[in-house]
């Protein structure tokens, strides 16, 4: 379904990550990917995860906070891939710890500031980048959560940051559009990640989803993977600047 695609994947940081549920569906699928990491303490989980793609998948350090290295990355994807891009998968959030606890209120302006720069602003950062190597059109795939929508106790200002994101891939869906590169966001329910786990109180999350989602339980991590295959593949071609729910129903409830 992605055969003779090439993506590049922003976001892993374990076997747990979003972004590698997807790259793996991705690849599966018959796309050849590239990876990016932040920081060495992270470098060797994925090193070794994107080991099982073959020894030739590209692997590039990148803080979504620089400029510079952002631009490092998509120069390399060039030459790797031969100056064409098709897909970009941007799992990429942060909040200080602290930013992720007691009340929204408290939020200093720092932790906001990083909040929106790390989640929101590095989308664009990467588009900007990732364009002129899509001449033959592409998808970019942000993900997002619900607490972008509603208020979900101790997402604090993550919630703020995703509602952000999600109107920044309306915009650049809009921008992007006439270069036939389409922008959309999955809204996932809750999965335990690295990241998630730093939320006060996620596993009382994860139940109450489990019983008031109409689906009666959790998404699995593999039917993200089955919906970026989708919004990635020529199946979703008319569909840009959507937040796209896979949460088993939960969004649809009002009690």
């Amino acid at each position: 379904m992605l055969k003779g695609k090439r993506g590049v994947v922003f976001g892993v940081a374990n076997k747990r990550s979003i972004a590698w549920a997807i790259a793996k569906a991705w690849h599966e699928a018959g796309a050849r990917l590239a990876f990016t990491y932040q920081g060495e303490r992270i470098k060797e989980n994925v090193e070794d995860l994107v080991g099982a793609f073959g020894k030739d998948t590209p692997l590039y350090p990148c803080d979504v906070t620089s400029d510079e290295q952002i631009r490092g990355v998509f120069e390399h994807v060039g030459k790797d891939f031969d100056e064409k891009l098709h897909l970009l998968l941007h799992s990429v959030a942060y909040a200080p710890k602290e930013a992720l606890e007691g009340d929204f209120l408290s939020t200093s302006r720092e932790a906001f500031r990083v909040a929106h720069d790390v989640s929101a602003y590095s989308l664009l950062g990467l588009a900007r980048e990732a364009a002129p190597l899509m001449t033959e059109g592409g998808s970019i795939i942000a993900m997002t959560y619900y607490g972008s929508e509603k208020v979900v106790p101790h997402y604090n200002v993550m919630g703020v940051a995703k509602a952000s994101l999600e109107a920044t891939v309306r915009y650049l869906a809009y921008d992007l559009g006439p270069k036939k590169i389409r922008v959309n966001a999955i809204s996932a329910g809750p999965v335990n990640t690295l990241a998630a786990r730093g939320i006060a109180g996620f596993t009382s999350m994860l139940k109450h989803y489990e019983e008031h989602a109409p689906m009666k339980r959790n998404i699995e991590p593999r039917e993200l993977g089955e919906t970026g295959i989708f919004l990635a593949s020529d199946f979703s071609t008319a569909i840009t600047g959507e937040v796209l729910h896979v949460d088993c129903g939960y969004h649809i409830m009002g009690m």
